[in-house]
């Protein structure tokens, strides 16, 4: 996962808490859209004024124009509907090619090679933070709420090519669990988690991972400060990754903190748990 784009309500509040709570660099403006830096990268999180207060749009990438042919014929032979990003397009993304689709529930896609990037500028967090991991692994991932699991993961895997790595019963009750399937498309653990969660959102949240425990630990404070927590810290079952969970300025959607995840290699295998973290993320929610 390349970049994620939001369209929310309070462009201000966001801007703050991506870079005061958070850590990231403002990284200038594309059209309407105020950016966003996390390393090298030109922009990993673009910010518009829009209703929806939800994701906008993730981009996806892949390694040159011979991979990006070889995901259009992919989406040709499943019958997936898609256009090609124009110049106006491809300059507002800072990219050299990109396709334009939809999963099945409506989420846009955008598939591209060819980012921007800004050694020449370093990455100066704007909060105590000493980095994120990115690179090969991408900015993170992300949590889609869908209606239909088995449908999405038809799509996700059969058609873009994600590889499952666990399952997750998440616990809505006494004798109520979801499913959730987690995705991966490199090393990172999970890029995206497919899940029927009862939300009105096209995501329940984003996740950044940052460099030390420590980093983690100061951007707890901060967001505690700010009156943002909504889970303690805890640590994952499935990929160990040790967080919390804080409330962005769009209700509903979260953003994940954490470090230390394990990631996926030729040796993994698909497991299947029934709790959500080993220790912690007690949620606050509404206590603070």
């Amino acid at each position: 996962m390349g970049y994620l784009g939001f369209a929310v309500k309070d462009v201000p509040a966001w801007d703050y808490f991506l870079t005061q709570n958070v850590g990231l660099m403002a990284a200038g403006a594309a059209g309407d859209a105020a950016l966003y830096r996390a390393d090298q990268r030109a922009w990993r999180i673009a910010v518009q004024p829009g209703e929806l207060d939800d994701l906008a749009y993730a981009g996806l990438e892949v390694d040159d124009a011979a991979a990006l042919e070889r995901m259009a014929d992919k989406l040709r032979q499943a019958g997936v509907a898609f256009t090609r990003g124009d110049e106006a397009l491809m300059q507002q993304r800072k990219v050299m090619g990109l396709l334009c689709l939809q999963d099945p529930f409506g989420l846009p896609l955008e598939i591209y090679y060819g980012p921007a990037e800004t050694f020449d500028q370093p990455f100066l967090p704007s909060a105590p933070v000493s980095g994120f991991v990115t690179g090969d692994q991408g900015i993170g991932h992300f949590v889609r709420c869908v209606p239909d699991t088995a449908k999405a993961m038809a799509f996700y895997t059969e058609v873009l090519g994600f590889v499952l790595s666990d399952i997750i019963d998440i616990k809505m009750g006494p004798e109520m669990s979801v499913p959730a399937h987690f995705l991966h498309c490199n090393g990172r653990h999970h890029t995206i988690a497919l899940a029927a969660l009862p939300i009105p959102k096209r995501i329940l949240h984003f996740m950044l991972q940052a460099n030390t425990i420590d980093d983690v630990g100061y951007a707890f404070d901060r967001l505690d400060a700010a009156g943002r927590i909504t889970s303690l810290l805890g640590r994952h079952t499935n990929d160990h990754t040790i967080s919390f969970y804080a409330e962005t300025p769009s209700p509903m959607i979260e953003v994940e903190f954490g470090w230390g995840p394990r990631t996926v290699d030729s040796s993994w295998t698909v497991v299947r748990h029934n709790r959500t973290s080993m220790w912690g993320h007690k949620s606050v929610r509404g206590q603070r």
